[in-house]
């Protein structure tokens, strides 16, 4: 390995060129700083070259090949349906490609600077790239670090290629599952499971939490759903050996009721995580972190350390690419001399099933454990014209209200739009909205934005589409909007 012989100046350099990482350093750039970022691998992260991209690409490929039978109902004619892989894997590739070069292109346009190389910080003001064949150090005014997590099996199960996986290694399934067992109980237990069965595997979920985070109303519709789908799902369930032979996976699982083993193909799990900063020298730097090594940070993103950051999924709290983002450009603006802040109170959760999910707020369960007197409204998509003449009359919306203020705490949703949505609530929410602000406007008609109108009319006994036998509790079967 050649060193270098002299150490290079820089203004702001981050290590990581993820979500978190690229976001900050266009930022930075457009407040004229001088930006080096510093990558391993592709720019994009894992977000953009194994997670979110080509995992919502499956997503929306299930999605469309679901709405085959309604497209014939319609008098589209489609001939024998059937899915692809190897097809379905040039596509996939061709978009993550597209992106990631525009990511790169995006980051010349900027002048910002890409070293390819592994980052370890050597003192508070300096840092060390090793390229596998050249190591140069850096003397740097600020830092961010966005290196992300990656995927962590439980105790005593080993990864093994093709047959027992994490989340990240679904891009290099090569044959769809003839049975998937999923591990897990968040966003990306149920994509998988929702997506890989609309797509003709069979599919069970074992899940400690059945509510899967989700609101109680929107969890319920969830399982029917599920059920329809007839994906089986163990409730307080933990999974406690897995074995890999030429033709299955062995399971074994720990029930509420009983210890059972269960066979399948393959064998995703998903939920676990542990931060990509071994080897980058915090323990030198002495910077703070939580039990698990993930970096503790303020609202402005500063570690414990002067003159280093920290953004996205490396850090405490939940792990979205969209909390990458909005860190990103904090810590950017920080550094630059705003004052900007973020706030991950209100950060909405997206999760795309066939129907997709949204949430934001409180649900109506941490509402009341919050102390609040709580009100709902709901209304079922069933009802919504849109939806029914869209074939997609799945789920429901639900709006969370303090009964004696009527303050909107939270928004749930599943159903279609939902994931585009939801972000009129995270607005509502953060603007403190009240019941009259979304009930006083004018719904778009027809559309799937009525729902709201339903939901937030429901609170009050107003809403025109659901029977007045059924106002106290909107449920699946409402009449239709003419």
């Amino acid at each position: 390995m050649v060193v270098g012989e002299f150490t290079q100046k820089r203004q702001l350099i981050i290590a990581g060129g993820g979500p978190g990482g690229y976001n900050a350093a266009i930022r930075a750039a457009q407040l004229g700083m001088e930006v080096t970022i510093i990558e391993k691998d592709k720019l994009g992260g894992v977000c953009l070259n194994t997670g979110c991209i080509p995992s919502k690409t499956l997503t929306h490929a299930a999605a469309a090949y679901a709405s085959l039978p309604h497209l014939n109902e319609m008098g589209i004619q489609t001939g024998a349906p059937g899915f692809e892989l190897q097809n379905f894997k040039e596509y996939q590739q061709k978009t993550v490609s597209a992106l990631q070069k525009g990511v790169e292109a995006l980051c010349k346009a900027n002048k910002i600077e890409v070293i390819k190389g592994t980052a370890t910080f050597m003192s508070e003001n300096r840092i060390g790239v090793d390229s596998g064949h050249h190591y140069e150090m850096y003397e740097y005014e600020r830092a961010i670090i966005a290196v992300g997590a990656s995927p962590v099996m439980p105790e005593g199960i080993a990864p093994v290629e093709g047959k027992i996986i994490s989340a990240n290694d679904l891009p290099t399934l090569h044959e769809l599952p003839e049975h998937l067992v999923v591990s897990g109980s968040d966003y990306i237990s149920l994509e998988t499971a929702v997506a890989y069965r609309n797509l003709g595997s069979n599919v069970s979920i074992f899940c400690m939490d059945d509510t899967f985070g989700l609101d109680e109303t929107v969890a319920k519709e969830l399982h029917r759903v599920l059920k329809k789908l007839k994906i089986k799902v163990f409730k307080n369930s933990t999974l406690l050996e897995a074995c890999s032979y030429e033709s299955h996976v062995a399971i074994t699982v720990q029930t509420d009721q009983e210890k059972l083993t269960l066979e399948g193909s393959h064998l995703l799990i998903s939920g676990q995580y542990k931060p990509n900063t071994q080897g980058l020298g915090l323990d030198f730097l002495k910077m703070s972190t939580d039990d698990q090594g993930f970096i503790v940070i303020n609202e402005y993103g500063e570690t414990s350390v002067k003159g280093i950051y920290a953004v996205g999924d490396c850090t405490i709290g939940i792990k979205l690419a969209s909390k990458a983002i909005k860190q990103g450009k904090v810590a950017a603006e920080r550094i630059s001399g705003m004052n900007s802040t973020f706030n991950l109170a209100l950060v909405p959760l997206v999760i795309h099933t066939v129907p997709p999910i949204a949430s934001v707020g409180m649900t109506e369960g941490e509402a009341k454990q919050e102390g609040y007197k709580v009100k709902t409204g709901q209304f079922a998509m069933g009802g919504n014209g849109f939806a029914g003449l869209a074939g997609q009359k799945e789920g429901l919306t639900k709006l969370v209200m303090d009964e004696e203020n009527e303050l909107i705490l939270g928004v749930h949703m599943m159903g279609a739009g939902a994931a585009e949505l939801i972000q009129s609530g995270t607005t509502a929410l953060e603007m403190v909205a009240r019941e009259e602000d979304l009930a006083y406007p004018v719904y778009a008609h027809p559309s799937l934005s009525e729902a709201w109108l339903e939901a937030v009319e429901n609170a009050s006994g107003k809403a025109i589409h659901i029977p007045p036998s059924r106002k106290k509790a909107a449920t699946r079967k409402t009449t239709f909007h003419v």
